[in-house]
């Protein structure tokens, strides 16, 4: 028996798109029946934002083809029987591999995603013109065991302050789950290892002003109950989920722009795909003029430099990557043998 099937027209910069949606009615997320038809419909409704904060740059596409509770994969490369709409871009990995990776340019793309069981958008900080420099500088504020979201909103602001001195506007959004995302627009001048270190150094200014409520220590042991400024999110091809993106937990929660009055007041749970379509509708997006005004990252690079010169270096990078210059053991500090790691 054929599956069933159905057709979505979807409006887009160049004229309506004829989008076919296989098992429109399986159910990604359980607890609250949400249908993949109605995570189609989400990503229509909120396409003109979506679009303005994850589209023109590569993106992988975090996919659940039995629902959030199943087996999860991601596609970075377009899969075959892509629309012939569907563009890529070639970008380079950090093991010095390329290839060609999505990128969502029109609301019939993000709808094909989800025809794929797309759940989760995963953006670039780059644009397709220019995959190798940021145009965002991003810190991701991770609540720790004994932390929660309340705990990241009280320190969000000091990062805010700590960012404005440096030049920067800081905008911000919550993760869809327990954390906060902190973007600041920049300009393309520097490449994914120089946007890194004036990541850290804005976070260990932070970090000297809130030792106990922060910290940028990479290993669990060390961190405690503090707040984790995630440096390594600002690495190549490390992503976070994108603005208005579903997230695969219960509550189909979506990762939401807000403003900074509303930040200490904000429920993240009451942010999801039934609700933030609403919310665009009555408020608006936080984020339309993201990226209008981009800033520089020199006087943090100046900060990362005035660091280095008082004896703090590089910070670990992922597993995954290959080892960089400088970078301390990629060992947990209880299990550092002193004689094979001497300290300097």
């Amino acid at each position: 028996m054929a599956s069933e099937r159905i057709t979505l027209t979807v409006p887009g910069p160049s004229g309506d798109r004829e989008v076919g949606l296989s098992s429109p009615n399986r159910v990604l997320w359980p607890e609250l029946g949400i249908t993949k038809q109605q995570l189609a419909e989400y990503l229509m409704a909120v396409s003109g934002p979506f679009l303005a904060a994850n589209g023109d740059r590569p993106v992988s596409l975090e996919r659940f083809p039995e629902g959030v509770d199943g087996e999860r994969f991601y596609s970075k490369n377009p899969p075959k029987g892509a629309p012939d709409y569907l563009q890529t871009v070639t970008v380079s990995y950090n093991s010095g591999r390329r290839h060609p990776q999505i990128v969502l340019t029109e609301p019939a793309t993000v709808v094909w995603a989800a025809q794929m069981n797309t759940v989760v958008f995963h953006p670039w900080a780059s644009l397709s013109g220019n995959t190798d420099n940021p145009v965002e500088l991003r810190i991701d504020l991770d609540p720790q065991p004994g932390t929660d979201f309340s705990d990241a909103a009280a320190v969000a602001p000091a990062l805010r302050e700590v960012l404005a001195e440096a030049g920067l506007t800081a905008f911000v959004k919550t993760s869809g789950n327990r954390g906060i995302h902190v973007f600041c627009p920049i300009e393309p001048t520097h490449e994914f290892l120089d946007v890194r270190h004036a990541v850290i150094a804005a976070s260990r200014e932070l970090e000297r002003r809130l030792p106990d409520k922060v910290t940028t220590n990479w290993w669990k042991e060390e961190r405690g109950e503090r707040i984790f400024l995630d440096f390594n999110q600002a690495n190549r091809d490390r992503t976070m989920a994108g603005a208005y993106s579903p997230r695969a937990l219960p509550g189909a929660t979506v990762s939401t722009p807000v403003t900074w009055d509303e930040l200490p007041e904000v429920d993240p749970a009451a942010f999801t795909i039934q609700t933030v379509p609403d919310r665009i509708a009555s408020v608006g997006d936080p984020w339309a003029d993201l990226l209008a005004d981009p800033g520089r990252i020199d006087t943090l690079l100046e900060w990362w430099e005035r660091d280095l010169s008082n004896g703090l270096g590089e910070l670990p990078f992922p597993p995954d990557f290959p080892k960089m210059p400088g970078e301390p053991p990629r060992v947990q500090p209880s299990r550092i043998n002193p004689e094979n790691w001497p300290k300097d």
